[in-house]
């Protein structure tokens, strides 16, 4: 099982390893509008763990993310903790 945490709320939610974070970041409250990768809404900074999280996405790339700076709806968390901040 691995774990999302939001810096600004001091919070967490579990998740099943290899899933999506984005259902996670939305109950920490993250802001989403497109839930593609699209708009840059769900940005968020990795402040621990982004080697825990899958590669950059196309969209990301596009966007200027980098492991640091990742968007909530294409990240998929391996194993372990990642905290947030938005």
């Amino acid at each position: 099982m691995a774990k999302v945490t939001s810096i600004e709320t001091n919070e967490s939610r579990d998740v099943d390893d290899n899933s999506n974070i984005k259902e996670a970041c939305e109950e920490l409250g993250v802001p989403f509008c497109c839930e593609e990768g699209l708009c840059g809404s769900c940005a968020v900074d990795v402040v621990h763990g982004e080697d825990n999280l899958s590669e950059l996405t196309e969209n990301e790339e596009i966007l200027d993310r980098d492991k640091k700076h990742r968007l909530a709806c294409q990240c998929r968390i391996k194993k372990g903790e990642v905290e947030i901040r938005f």
